[in-house]
């Protein structure tokens, strides 16, 4: 399979069912710190329920739907960006990304964002690019605005969380704009 270079040594490449023990290990350290921002069935507790994402993700790639990518940073998986919803037919995806604290602050969200968009708008013709994030995810709503992204709207109390309603953010991207001059 490939794998991407990014910045500060670390690299793109699938994430895949083969990683299951890998992803765990990962999802013990990250869980805690992405667990208000991610959906609850990302953030699994063992090695079964991390197989088990992944292998929805494959289904849902051999589909040609959602995909699921790694981050490695110096070996380590540290995080990652997705298609969490990719329809060709309708020319539209969401990409989505988390990441371990250690990997944050480096640019690796939004490089891998940019491959992915690349490929979505050039390689597989996409008109629209989604990304929903809660309102209050300061670092998510800034990877959006540096991916050119426009803020299309606000859905009140979409995302429940620990017993509380939080609101969600819209933001996309055209295919024109994506690489417009200026960007």
């Amino acid at each position: 399979m490939f794998s991407m270079p990014l910045r500060d040594g670390a690299r793109l490449g699938p994430l895949e069912v083969r990683h299951a023990e890998e992803f765990a290990e990962h999802l013990d350290r990250a869980r805690e710190h992405i667990r208000p921002w991610v959906g609850a069935a990302f953030v699994t507790g063992d090695l079964a329920g991390a197989r088990g994402t992944l292998e929805r993700y494959a289904r849902r790639q051999a589909a040609d739907g959602a995909r699921l990518f790694g981050i490695w940073r110096e070996g380590t998986l540290v995080g990652g960006v997705m298609f969490t919803d990719f329809q060709a037919a309708l020319g539209s995806c969401e990409v989505g990304c988390w990441l371990e604290p250690a990997a944050e602050g480096h640019g690796l969200v939004t490089q891998a964002c940019e491959a992915l968009l690349d490929w979505a708008f050039h390689v597989r013709g996409l008109h629209r690019a989604e990304w929903h994030c809660r309102a209050d995810n300061d670092r998510s709503a800034a990877v959006a605005k540096r991916l050119g992204m426009t803020l299309e709207g606000v859905r009140r109390e979409a995302w429940p969380y620990e017993g509380v309603r939080h609101d969600k953010q819209l933001w996309a991207v055209l295919a024109r704009e994506w690489r417009a001059p200026g960007r």
